[in-house]
């Protein structure tokens, strides 16, 4: 089976927990590019978050909000976008407030939040150590307001919680059709090494968004059978990529579940390389 498109999740898969990159993964993404086989970065995370590191990487395309959006950046030309609309993101907003949750929003270059405390906060400490310009915190007073008073275009919607229930407001948020919910445990083994605190969290997307959508979208755009990619991944948010893919790869650290749907688990750990063992071993 030949590989004719490589995609990868970022943090967990490529970038560790404290932040550091193997410089086996930067030799494994100079062997794609030196046999022609694109670079994707398949990341959870908005462009204007990752921007700088899909540059260092030097990828070829880039798919963000697990999904929200495509861009090229050979031409920097915007393949895909799908946001959520202002209806549903009052609907989510109303919701969440009634439970008192800690919620964020993404557009393409800010994090809207009233309150710097789980993943924004880690997304905001991240900037300051890559000195990420293009991307802006805004700190409101009442998010459903700035919601309600301004034309938006968030990509994900993220409730944040130490309190165990957030499986049951998923529950609760599914009436809607128009969205689509993903549970993230940040606890025990999986806790945030970035800010040290164990959590968990819902990202909220348009519905039929994920990875795996996007990642056909692009394989279609560029003629390339889905038994031609490789995708790699240590996240629930990459289940779907790494079950559908032609060779779907889970690292060592990958929660329990994604090792299930994959092909190969490494044996390295994202900091001893594990994307540039399955480049090794299949490329």
């Amino acid at each position: 089976m030949k590989i004719k498109l490589v995609a990868s999740d970022l943090d967990g898969t490529i970038i560790d927990r404290n932040n550091n990159i193997s410089e086996k993964n930067f030799d494994a993404i100079k062997k794609l590019h030196e046999k022609n086989i694109p670079f994707t970065i398949c990341t959870g995370k908005s462009y204007a978050v990752s921007k700088k590191i899909c540059e260092k990487f030097n990828a070829d395309f880039g798919i963000f909000g697990n999904g929200t959006q495509i861009i090229d950046f050979h031409t920097g030309k915007e393949l895909y976008k799908k946001v959520l609309s202002k209806e549903d993101l009052m609907f989510i907003c109303t919701f969440s407030k009634r439970h008192n949750y800690h919620i964020h929003l993404y557009t393409e270059n800010d994090i809207i939040t009233e309150k710097l405390e789980y993943m924004d906060l880690r997304n905001y400490n991240l900037k300051e150590q890559n000195s990420n310009d293009s991307l802006n915190f805004i700190i409101v007073t009442d998010i459903f307001k700035y919601i309600k008073d301004n034309d938006l275009n968030v990509f994900s919607f993220v409730i944040s919680s130490t309190n165990n229930d957030l499986l049951n407001f998923k529950n609760l948020l599914s009436i809607n059709p128009n969205i689509m919910c993903t549970y993230i445990n940040k606890r025990g083994k999986y806790k945030d090494s970035i800010i040290n605190k164990n959590y968990e969290y819902l990202n909220i997307s348009p519905t039929n968004i994920n990875k795996n959508e996007a990642l056909t979208f692009l394989r279609n755009y560029l003629n390339i059978e889905k038994e031609n990619t490789m995708a790699i991944g240590d996240n629930i948010n990459d289940f779907e990529m790494i079950r559908h893919s032609g060779i779907g790869i889970a690292v060592c650290d990958a929660y329990d579940d994604l090792k299930s749907a994959a092909k190969y688990v490494t044996k390295n750990s994202v900091t001893d390389g594990a994307f540039a063992e399955a480049i090794q071993k299949y490329i």
